[in-house]
């Protein structure tokens, strides 16, 4: 094959594929469709089913209206994003039609499917002629069902035999994976039931606003608080969830560690340590008790803002009761440093003897919509299904026997999600992207040059739902359906396997990823191993996670449909799940949990003259990740319809800017136009900048590529900055 007129030349800038395309829209694409030219099959029945957002997968029931569908809560009601959920399903935004770009300046264009698929497997097919199968690339998400996991990750490393695979769930799970890995043995968000928040004593919640992320959790914690229990709050904002808190440490981004270890510094100080416990279960705690004994007080209140009395009191409240949890989410972990930080917080949760015991224990908040279930099934670059790892001979020889292949033809680990971005279209790096379910354009960190490594690729593919801001600079954009027109299973936050139920077809025109995977397989000489159909993709997944440390191996359709409640592991059938793990050991090789001596880091990009003050990025109500499908919501973009910047006034009033006022924030990386929003709810030396907008409000033009050397997590939580007035001609 010669290039086609169908795949893009290397040479290509981001500013001339900027000129090809009105904001958002292919200039060739007739005129938007109404919602009636939509929909194929109405929607005729109430159809049982669970939200596509965050972790907590909701339940609802989706009924018949006018239009399209109506959304009803399930037990413990739905945020507003919820809510709204059904109101993409019709819209006039989303793509009904594959897009093939026309030569290398030219524009997308309406497109039959045999033609995009043709085009987009002789895009690979090129690829691999010219440099080998690690000259194609596959990206997926982290709100793919376990389903669309697992095929992605076996069409890469079978259709194309590609290492080059990794998913955005890196920037979300994986240092708290890691974290967990290395204490427990074993990663499962949650080891316990989500409800034991609402029972215990005492709750330390690090870095996360679940009143703004997570609404439907605040009913625990209502609850938890309405019976006398203690919460915790550590975040440098004082968020709804922080004003909620019984105590709020606002920490100096970036200094969690600092202050777990100082906790622990005062735990052993005030006598709170269980010696029985960490005889019993635990190994490695001399080496933690000699890391922490630097941790004093006053040093720890230098280093994190935090008062020693507030110190102190965190740690009465944690040693008051004898059911304490301890919760870690992204804005512990999300640091160059976050695998640290969360081993500081397991040695803390070990140390008081919480993990393994009913009611009490560590636990993390897992994001995305399949952030759990996403990591297990063979996405990440260093695994197979199951949670196998990809250089364990026995991993290899059990999932590939399921696949019908040798062991010898699966690749090695390959790269991380950022390195992975970073090395596109460049020597050694792959020049072809297969990406489903993601946007890096808006999601990753130094934004900007990840949009220029994806420029420079020779054909990048896309399955989406709507013409994102990464879809729109594709060679091939192929129209996907959405959660309530596909059956599949999603694994919530607890370990717990949901099925999302199929309300309605999808439009015409629009296909699955699960047909998508198997008609590029089919054209890439693999035409077996790819079955379309939902059902038959999980029942291989069973087969292939069997024996693994995630065991579906007895969860089925049937006993989800009949409401059976299934927790991995799950081994066999009539096997009733595991809600609850490291009861009687935990799944290190000899049965202890490994405490982790970590000190706290220099930090990785200081504040100086240039850049005198620390930006955090996060989330507000209304949208989700990189916005690609909220901001298509009226109700959601009505609610929250800009970026925006949050500094205090004692900031404001130095950098002689007044609240409202349009400002250039700026990083080493990049800079980003942004609204000022004045309040005293964050710390005067830090500012914060919402992440879900694009173009210049996009809060990952200005965020590090600093990685955790262990987890590869990319340090989204803190980097220097600096806010400059601009002319009026800019705002």
């Amino acid at each position: 094959m010669s290039t086609s007129s169908h795949v893009r030349n290397t040479g290509d800038t981001v500013a001339a594929w900027a000129a090809r395309t009105v904001v958002g829209v292919p200039t060739l694409l007739p005129t938007p469709r109404s919602p009636d030219d939509l929909r194929t099959s109405p929607l005729t029945q109430a159809v049982a089913t669970h939200c596509p957002y965050c972790a907590l997968q909701c339940s609802m029931t989706l009924t018949p209206s006018a239009s399209t569908a109506v959304v009803e809560a399930g037990v413990g009601g739905l945020c507003s994003k919820g809510w709204s959920s059904a109101a993409l399903l019709d819209s006039p935004r989303r793509l009904t039609s594959p897009l093939v770009r026309d030569g290398r300046h030219g524009r997308l264009r309406e497109a039959g499917w045999d033609e995009a698929l043709d085009v987009a497997a002789a895009g690979f097919r090129w690829a691999r002629q010219q440099a080998g199968p690690d000259a194609v690339g596959v990206f997926g998400g982290g709100g793919l069902t376990n389903e669309k996991a697992y095929l992605l990750g076996k069409f890469a490393r079978v259709a194309l035999r590609t290492s080059q695979i990794d998913y955005n769930g890196r920037f979300c799970m994986s240092s708290a994976a890691a974290g967990a890995m290395r204490t427990f043995g074993l990663d499962r968000g949650l080891p316990f039931p989500l409800a034991d928040i609402g029972d215990a004593g005492c709750v330390l919640l690090v870095g996360s606003n679940l009143a703004e992320t997570m609404p439907p959790v605040m009913q625990h914690l209502s609850r938890q608080r309405e019976s006398g229990g203690a919460l915790i709050v550590v975040d440098p904002r004082r968020t709804p969830t922080a004003a909620a808190a019984t105590l709020h440490l606002q920490v100096q981004p970036g200094t969690d560690l600092a202050l777990a270890n100082g906790l622990l510094f005062l735990a052993l100080e005030l006598g709170h340590v269980d010696e029985d416990y960490i005889e019993a279960r635990t190994t490695g705690w001399p080496d933690v008790r000699r890391a922490v004994s630097a941790s004093w007080p006053a040093q720890v209140e230098l280093t994190t803002g935090v008062s020693e009395p507030d110190l102190r009191e965190a740690v009465r409240m944690l040693a008051a009761t004898d059911r304490a949890v301890i919760l870690t989410a992204r804005g512990a972990e999300q640091h160059a440093h976050g695998v640290d930080t969360v081993s500081s917080f397991l040695n803390l949760a070990l140390a008081l003897g919480l993990a393994g015991r009913p009611g009490s224990g560590w636990g993390c908040l897992t994001g995305q919509g399949n952030g759990q279930g996403g990591r297990e099934h063979g996405q990440k670059a260093d695994q197979l299904p199951g949670y196998r790892k990809l250089d364990d001979p026995a991993a290899r020889a059990h999932v590939a026997a399921v696949w019908g292949i040798d062991p010898t033809d699966l690749p090695a680990p390959g790269r991380s999600a950022y390195e992975l971005l970073d090395a596109l279209g460049e020597d050694g790096g792959p020049s072809a992207l297969l990406l489903m379910g993601s946007n890096p354009v808006v999601s990753a960190p130094r934004a900007r040059h990840v949009q220029a490594r994806l420029a420079a690729l020779d054909c990048l593919v896309v399955a989406d739902v709507v013409l994102s801001e990464t879809a729109v600079m594709a060679d091939v954009v192929l129209p996907v359906a959405q959660w309530a027109e596909e059956d599949g299973t999603t694994t919530d936050l607890q370990g717990r396997v949901l099925l999302r139920r199929r309300a309605l077809d999808p439009p015409a025109g629009v296909r699955t990823d699960l047909h998508v995977l198997a008609g590029l397989a089919n054209r890439l000489d693999v035409p077996t191993g790819f079955p379309s159909e939902p059902e038959a993709v999980f029942d291989e997944l069973r087969r292939a996670s069997a024996g693994g440390a995630a065991d579906y191996a007895g969860i089925s359709y049937d006993r989800l449909a009949a409401g059976e409640k299934l927790h991995w592991p799950c081994p066999y059938e009539g096997h009733p799940g595991t809600p609850r793990l490291f009861l009687d050991r935990f799944a290190t090789p000899n049965g202890r949990a490994n405490f982790v001596a970590v000190h706290p880091p220099e930090q990785v990009e200081p504040v100086d003259a240039e850049f005198p003050l620390l930006l955090t990025t996060g989330r507000v109500a209304a949208h989700y990740q990189s916005g690609a499908q909220t901001r298509r919501i009226d109700v959601l973009t009505d609610a929250a319809p800009t970026a925006f910047v949050e500094l205090h006034p004692f900031l404001a009033e130095r950098l002689e800017v007044a609240d409202g006022e349009r400002v250039r924030v700026s990083t080493r990386r990049g800079e980003a136009f942004l609204r000022t929003r004045l309040t005293d709810t964050i710390r005067p030396d830090t500012v914060f900048v919402p992440f879900h907008w694009a173009g210049r409000q996009r809060a990952n033009s200005l965020t590090s590529d600093a990685l955790d050397p262990v987890s590869k997590m990319p340090s989204f939580k803190l980097c220097a900055a600096r806010i400059d007035r601009v002319a009026e001609a800019v705002r």
